[in-house]
């Protein structure tokens, strides 16, 4: 995972998670206490609730992505960029300043007027966008979304076939595709990857956003830090019913889990808040080892199969995703005879069963209806997946150990 300098700002791991609290300039936008026409007001609202109450970046919207509306021209977005300028100079502190904009042309004109990096939610589907952002040396979010200046998000509507193949698209799942998308077109060497949370299209479920959320860490398998947008996103408020109003705490639990997935920086219109929850996650994040001696040395941060087959990719080795993560069971029977051909398979396929006969830790006590007392065994089974596949295939072992590991969508992992 390398490090970007977004104008001063270190994002990435080994460096606090940030906050980017949202300005909108755009009239249709449809949450109103972020949007604002006079840059008077609007410089207030940055320094008072933006920055003022810890955002590390502003980000300035000129039109509303929602796909209800219109989608702007590049004219029509610059002849709204005075305003997000003049608001930027009436105002003082040292948060960095992002456009949103699906333009190179609006990039380059915001970058030229002040502006420190870019919010691309086309996904560089303008090819000109890479091209500015590294000319301009500058940190550029990158959101997954078709090769299709008005499509933002609608990431299932890229022609894969085409694009890849039409093997993979047969077999590639929602989140593969999501991946995918960020890595069409390319990534500059300041690019942060945002994986496109939210209704971006009528196709989208919230089934998709929720897996995409679960596999967060997958993300990571990129090389580069990631953004993610869920403030009161309905993939999250749907869960307790709550309207968008009412989906603050909902937004906040989602981003500690967020941050412990190694999220590096929230888009939120709730800043205050959102802060806090950031600054939970960020304690309770896993710690990675990262270390330069002979080699450069960083521990990822990988849970599953899945995980690791993504930064294999990105680096190009010839590895086995399931040989390099574990997983451990508790058992508990009466039956030795199980206990022992459990043992013997075990040791057959590299996994490892630590078994006891002691009765209280097996939670076998003597009123126990139909407990066998002589023959209660706890044990602790693990390996890797790998091993336990192996396992698993055997036919002396018992039935809840003879099923695939699958994950919520049905795909073995």
């Amino acid at each position: 995972m390398h490090t970007v300098d977004a104008a001063g700002l270190s994002v990435g791991d080994g460096h606090p998670p940030r906050v980017m609290g949202v300005l909108n300039v755009s009239e249709e936008s449809p949450y109103d206490p972020s949007v604002f026409a006079d840059h008077d007001a609007a410089a207030a609202y940055v320094e008072d609730e933006l920055v003022g109450e810890g955002a590390d970046i502003v980000d300035v919207g000129l039109e509303s992505a929602n796909k209800r509306f219109d989608v702007l021209s590049a004219q029509q977005e610059l002849d709204r960029l005075d305003t997000a300028v003049e608001t930027l100079h009436a105002t003082s502190g040292s948060a960095v300043w992002s456009i949103e904009t699906r333009y190179a042309e609006v990039a380059a004109a915001a970058l030229d007027r002040g502006f420190d990096m870019v919010n691309d939610i086309a996904g560089f589907a303008d090819p000109e966008m890479p091209a500015v952002c590294r000319d301009y040396d500058v940190a550029v979010a990158k959101m997954a979304s078709p090769p299709d200046l008005t499509r933002p998000g609608a990431v299932e509507e890229t022609p894969w076939a085409e694009r890849r193949s039409p093997e993979w698209a047969a077999e590639a799942d929602y989140v593969d595709q999501v991946y995918e998308a960020l890595q069409q077109n390319g990534l500059t060497d300041k690019t942060i990857v945002d994986p496109a949370f939210g209704g971006w299209s009528e196709a989208k479920t919230i089934g998709q956003d929720r897996e995409t959320f679960r596999r967060l860490r997958e993300f990571r398998g990129l090389g580069c830090p990631i953004l993610v947008s869920i403030n009161r996103k309905n993939f999250l408020r749907s869960l307790t019913g709550r309207s968008t109003e009412a989906a603050l705490p909902v937004s906040l639990a989602a981003t500690s889990m967020a941050v412990e997935r190694g999220a590096h920086i929230v888009r939120t219109h709730d800043v205050a808040e959102t802060v806090d929850a950031v600054a939970v996650g960020d304690a309770f994040a896993p710690d990675r080892h990262r270390g330069t001696d002979a080699v450069d040395v960083a521990e990822l941060d990988v849970t599953t199969a899945g995980e690791v087959a993504r930064h294999a990719e990105r680096l190009g080795v010839d590895a086995d995703p399931a040989a390099a993560v574990g997983r451990v069971f508790e058992l508990r029977g009466h039956d030795e005879t199980t206990r022992d051909r459990l043992a013997d398979a075990a040791a057959a396929t590299d996994c490892r069963f630590s078994v006891s006969g002691d009765r209280a830790a097996a939670g076998v006590g003597t009123s126990d209806a139909g407990a066998d007392p002589d023959g209660a065994w706890a044990g602790l089974l693990y390996g890797t997946e790998a091993a336990l596949a192996r396992l698993a295939e055997r036919s002396d072992v018992p039935a809840p150990l003879g099923a695939p590991h699958t994950d919520s969508t049905g795909v073995q992992r």
